[in-house]
């Protein structure tokens, strides 16, 4: 075994977003989270995405010892009930006391994928927002070509920080974001190449800025990533948290940090964003 596999071995991580309850993991999620412990993903955050998730996210964490975040998507707002606001914030009444509740999430404003209404997922953002801050909780966001509409809320409604999730924005964005208190989440795109922009902030952006994260099932890494045609044919580009600290290693090597440095430093930023993890 290499000194750098070994360092990996040994290196404690937090995966701050994991959609552990997604179908894709039906068939095998006590193997994906066996792995992800022998990997060394000791903390891992489910954010449910509807309300009908919520149950499971909730049942995923006790079962495991990870931790949950309870809100609405921005892709599921089309076919969330008005209603559903109030049986999110009762929801959080219900789990005041649990500290496995770390965050309202995953919600926010996707300006990406077409054909979806603008104007109910900003009422649902906001309303989000002030469950957050009315119940104490930072926020897990969604990030996709909405960065300012984002920021201009964040700065009327005032939370208690979160992290920005699968962060893809501008330098400028990244240290609004930064500075009004939230942490951005860098995963599986920054080990593409290509992806010149999210690692150069990777690289350069103050270290308590960075956590770490999988967006698992979605967001594969290089190494597991499938072309269109291979995906046709059937083949499968699942992410899992065991990917955590490969994807890991790949950020410490931008910053050019030890790899168990760069593991402490992140564990400790999603602690600093969600506090609640601490418990």
């Amino acid at each position: 075994m290499t000194c750098h596999r070994q360092g990996m071995m040994r290196a404690v991580w937090t995966d701050t977003h994991c959609h552990l309850d997604a179908p894709e993991f039906d068939a095998d999620r006590d193997a994906v989270v066996a792995r992800a412990l022998a990997a060394g993903v000791t903390r891992l955050v489910i954010p449910a995405v509807a309300m009908a998730h919520f149950e499971a996210t909730r049942t995923l964490a006790h079962r495991h010892g990870f931790a949950y975040a309870l809100g609405i998507h921005p892709l599921f707002v089309d076919r969330a009930e008005d209603a559903d606001l109030e049986r999110l914030d009762q929801a959080l009444v219900d789990a005041r006391d649990d500290p496995r509740l770390v965050a309202v999430g995953e919600i926010g404003l996707d300006h990406f994928v077409p054909g979806l209404d603008r104007v109910r997922q900003e009422r649902f953002y906001v309303e989000q927002l002030k469950l957050a801050r009315r119940h104490g909780l930072p926020v897990i966001l969604h990030v996709r070509r909405s960065a300012d509409a984002l920021l201009k809320q964040l700065r009327r409604i005032e939370v208690p920080g979160g992290i920005a999730h699968a962060f893809n924005g501008s330098a400028q964005q990244a240290l609004a974001f930064v500075g009004l208190g939230l942490r951005l989440g860098f995963g599986g795109a920054a080990t593409f190449d290509r992806a010149l922009q999210i690692r150069e902030l990777a690289r350069s952006l103050p270290l308590e800025a960075l956590v770490v994260e999988t967006d698992a099932p979605d967001i594969p890494p290089h190494w597991l990533y499938r072309t269109a045609g291979q995906r046709a044919a059937g083949e499968v580009a699942r992410n899992e948290p065991a990917e955590l600290p490969r994807i890991g290693a790949v950020l410490a090597g931008l910053r050019a940090m030890p790899l168990e440095e760069f593991a402490r430093a992140s564990g400790a930023n999603a602690q600093a964003a969600l506090p609640r993890l601490a418990s």
